[in-house]
């Protein structure tokens, strides 16, 4: 039955959901589901396995992804909110989590550049 799902397009429960946004002004940016979903939701949208960002709606876009990135910046930096930067990672994690701002940045340079292009960023299309 896996086979089937695959050749149809569709995932099967174990198969993760994988985002690939393209634009005509740059590479491609691919995310993991929950990843995907997450940026969707800053964007303000509810996650769906296609979509289009208009070059009309990317400064919006680009400001709401900057405005999550140092909302979670302000809230790193707060005392009490756990380690301080650049220290060790939790003990048995061996590599730290990665940021909002590393995670976002290519998406942010994606909505850029389709802005300067005027051209539109999709998904699952």
């Amino acid at each position: 039955m896996l086979g089937v799902a695959r050749r149809f397009g569709q995932r099967s429960a174990t198969t993760p959901m994988i985002y690939k946004f393209k634009s005509a002004a740059s590479g491609d940016v691919i995310m993991l589901g929950p990843h995907g979903d997450d940026m969707l939701r800053l964007l303000g949208r509810e996650p769906a396995a296609k979509g289009i960002v208009e070059a009309r709606d990317m400064p919006a876009a680009i400001a709401a992804l900057r405005a999550a990135i140092e909302r979670a910046e302000r809230r790193a930096a707060a005392p009490g909110s756990g380690a301080p930067p650049g220290s060790a990672p939790p003990e048995g994690e061996t590599e730290p989590a990665v940021r909002l701002r590393r995670r976002l940045w290519p998406m942010i340079d994606m909505l850029e550049r389709a802005q300067r292009a005027d051209v539109p960023v999709v998904w699952g299309a």
